[in-house]
């Protein structure tokens, strides 16, 4: 047997060291048995206590290389049960229910856009140039990013009283949650619009909102209104009213009222 052999294992090496030692205890029985030929059975008992002293060698080597793994096992055992425990947490903040951000560019651009028509008809809608210069749009902070999907987990839900939870589930509360995120990305988007992209009604509105915009505490944040507020999920019924008290409750939403409108600010969770 080659006793050099690499990758052997462990077992191999020890029943190949039990087999040495068997034909240790041959040789030495054949010694006693024909006294003339002993040299000769001397000479086979060198070679073989050779090879096992080799193979103990390599047994030793072996327990040795296995005894330095184990503190690089434990190491990845503790790294695979960290990244496991951030995947559940992950797992956690994700909703099934994560609609794309197309939605809200289909809605921005629906609100945005308008057919380029003939300066001449400008007068159907009353806006002459000079009315244009004599009404500059506020300027509205730049760097405003997309508008912030901060779902509530499971056990945020979980901590509520069950009077205040009802029925409402994770799924539903984070899709309402995303709805609000389309109604302010809407509104981000309208309030930077170029001034020729704009109808007559979409003008008043933007002019609407961006002068809510620039007042205390819904500067340099998205909101949304109240009038704002037509589905897919949320809507203005006991739900969506019971789904408004759980987010304020959670501090992910804030209400103020700003002339005739009911303005909700989306706010960073703590």
């Amino acid at each position: 047997m080659d006793v050099k052999q690499p990758g052997l294992s462990l077992d191999s090496l020890v029943s190949s060291f039990n087999a040495r030692i068997a034909e240790l205890q041959d040789l030495v029985v054949a010694r006693n048995m024909y006294p003339a030929s002993s040299v000769i059975d001397l000479s086979a008992v060198d070679v073989t206590l050779k090879a096992m002293e080799l193979q103990l060698q390599q047994i030793k080597d072996r327990l040795r290389e296995e005894t330095l793994a184990i503190p690089k096992a434990k190491k990845l055992i503790q790294a695979s049960l960290q990244q496991q425990q951030k995947l559940q947490n992950m797992a956690a903040y994700a909703p099934s229910y994560l609609p794309g951000r197309e939605k809200v560019r289909d809605q921005d651009n629906d609100q945005c856009s308008v057919i380029e028509e003939p300066a001449r008809q400008d007068h159907s809608f009353g806006i002459q140039e000079s009315k244009e210069e004599a009404l500059p749009l506020p300027k509205e902070k730049k760097g405003r990013g997309s508008a912030p999907l901060w779902y509530i987990t499971a056990s945020e839900l979980d901590s509520l009283s069950s009077y205040m939870r009802g029925r409402l589930t994770l799924d539903k509360i984070n899709a309402a949650i995303s709805d609000m995120a389309a109604y302010a990305e809407a509104n981000a988007q309208l309030m930077k619009a170029p001034r020729k992209k704009l109808t007559e009604s979409t003008l008043e509105k933007a002019l609407e909102i961006r002068e809510i915009g620039m007042t205390e505490g819904v500067k340099g944040k998205h909101f949304f209104l109240e009038a704002d507020v037509k589905g897919p999920t949320l809507k203005l019924d006991n739900t969506g009213k019971a789904i408004f008290t759980v987010l304020r409750h959670l501090g992910r939403l804030s209400e103020s009222r700003i002339g005739h409108h009911r303005v909700f600010v989306l706010l960073r969770p703590h």
